[in-house]
């Protein structure tokens, strides 16, 4: 078997992007209502 072969045919599964985006979208979501959180207090 040709490893660097098998390598260029990879192509990552659409539900994995799908999980990773959603992931993502979730991780900023929560620095975005933490930085919020940050200025409302700094603010008072």
């Amino acid at each position: 078997m040709d490893f660097e072969e098998e390598l260029k045919k990879f192509e990552p599964s659409k539900e994995i992007n799908e999980a990773e985006d959603a992931i993502y979208e979730r991780d900023m979501t929560d620095v975005m209502d933490l930085i919020q959180e940050i200025l409302r207090d700094t603010q008072m």
